[in-house]
C-alpha cells in the first residue's frame, strides 16, 4: 500500500478553506498555503485555488486531491464562505451550492441539517477557535460550505438514495483518504494476521473502521498489533484465518456493514454490496416493526426503530453475522464473537 499516494477528504479541504477564510476576515490577508491539524495529528497544507474578501465576507477555495483513490470528488473545488454570526452563537453551518441537505432520518445528522458530517464539523469548529484566539476574533461565525458541480457529482454516489438532496456530503473521520487498492489492502490484512501469529497472540479483531477498532480494543483489552484494519474486506480476514488460524477472532463494525455480513456478503464496500432492509426486517418477529424497518432509510434508522420497540436488532444482526463468519471458516479452530456498534461507538449488539 506504500506505493499509493494518500489524499485528503472533503472534510479536510473544507477545514482548510474555512481556516483561510476566517483568517482573512480577521486580518485582511489569506494564508496561502494554509495549514491545518487533522484528528490523528497530521499537518497538511493546502494551496488556495480562489479567494475573495469584501464587505465582511470571506471565501476561500481548495481543490480536493484524493491521492490515488478513484474518488468521485477528486479535483472538485471545495469552498468555504465565512461571515460574522450572532454574538454567542458559535459556529453555524450552512449548505452552499453543491452540498446536500439531510431529508430522511437514520443518518448521523438531524433532518434539515447540511450534510456536513460530525467530524468535519468538529474540525472546522476547532480551527475557527484557534484562528479566533490567534487574531482576536469572537469565533461566532456562519460557515457556508459549497462544492462546485457537487449536485451533479452526488448523482454518482448513494446520497440521493439516502435522502441527502442537493449535493454531496462533507465527509471524513481522519481527514485522510486511504488509497483504495483491493490487492494491497488484502495483503496488509494478511500481514497483520501473520504479525499477530508471530507475536503469539491468541486473539485478533477484524474491524471495519477506527471507531470499531477502539471499541474492540476497549472491550477485549487487545494490543494495537492484534487489531486488523479489515475495512470492507471481511472475506479476506476470514479466508486467511481459515488457512492460518488464530484461536479467537472478534469482528467489530457498524450496524450497516455488519448487516451485510449477516446477509452473507463478504465484501462490505457500498459500491459492491448494499444493506437489504428486507433482510434486516426478516430478523424480527414483530410484523409491524418489520414493516417499519422495510420502509426505513438506513440500517441505523432500522436500529433506532427497533430500539424504540425494545427489540435487540443489534444482537440479531450479530448472531447472523457470526453464522456467516463460522460458515466461511469451515470448521477452522477459530472462535468468533461479533460486536455491533452505532455511529457514536456505543455497543448495540453482541454474539
Amino acid at each position: 500500500m506504500s506505493t499509493l499516494r494518500y489524499g485528503w477528504t472533503t472534510g479536510a479541504c473544507a477545514t482548510a478553506a474555512t481556516t483561510a477564510a476566517y483568517t482573512a476576515l480577521l486580518t485582511g490577508e489569506f494564508p496561502d498555503p494554509v495549514g491545518i491539524v487533522l484528528p490523528k495529528g497530521r499537518t497538511p497544507t493546502f494551496a488556495l485555488a480562489r479567494e475573495s474578501l469584501s464587505d465582511g465576507v470571506a471565501t476561500a477555495s481548495v481543490v480536493k486531491d484524493a491521492g490515488d483513490d478513484p474518488d468521485v470528488t477528486h479535483g472538485a473545488l471545495v469552498s468555504a464562505t465565512v461571515r460574522p454570526g450572532p454574538p454567542g452563537g458559535g459556529v453555524a453551518f450552512r449548505a452552499g451550492p453543491g452540498v446536500g441537505t439531510v431529508t430522511k432520518p437514520g443518518l448521523p445528522l438531524p433532518v434539515g441539517e447540511p450534510a456536513i458530517n460530525p467530524v468535519p464539523r468538529r474540525m472546522m469548529t476547532e480551527h475557527v477557535a484557534r484562528v479566533a484566539v490567534e487574531h482576536g476574533g469572537t469565533g461566532d461565525v456562519v460557515v457556508e460550505i459549497s462544492v462546485e458541480h457537487g449536485e451533479e457529482l452526488a448523482r454518482r454516489t448513494w446520497n440521493p438514495r439516502l435522502g441527502i438532496l442537493g449535493g454531496l456530503s462533507i465527509l471524513g473521520t481522519t481527514g485522510v483518504v486511504v488509497p483504495y487498492s483491493c490487492s494491497a489492502w488484502i495483503d496488509s490484512i494478511r500481514r497483520g494476521i501473520d504479525v499477530a501469529r508471530a507475536a503469539g497472540y491468541a486473539h485478533v479483531a477484524g474491524c471495519t473502521g477506527s471507531t470499531s477498532e477502539k471499541v474492540a480494543a476497549a472491550v477485549h483489552g487487545l494490543p494495537e498489533d492484534a487489531l486488523l484494519d479489515m475495512g470492507d474486506f471481511a472475506g479476506a480476514v476470514l479466508k486467511y484465518l481459515r488457512r492460518h488460524p488464530v484461536p479467537r477472532l472478534t469482528v467489530a463494525g457498524g450496524i450497516g456493514k455488519l448487516s451485510k455480513l449477516a446477509h452473507g456478503h463478504l465484501d462490505l464496500h457500498s459500491g459492491r454490496s448494499q444493506v437489504d432492509l428486507g433482510f434486516v426486517a426478516s430478523l424480527v418477529d414483530d410484523p409491524a416493526l418489520a414493516d417499519a424497518i422495510r420502509g426505513a432509510n438506513t440500517a441505523l434508522g432500522a436500529l433506532h426503530l427497533a430500539q424504540a420497540a425494545g427489540v435487540p436488532l443489534g444482537d440479531l444482526v450479530a448472531v447472523r453475522a457470526k453464522a456467516t463468519a463460522d460458515e466461511v471458516l469451515r470448521g477452522a479452530p477459530v472462535t468468533v464473537d461479533v460486536i455491533v456498534i452505532d455511529r457514536a461507538g456505543a455497543v448495540v449488539g453482541r454474539a
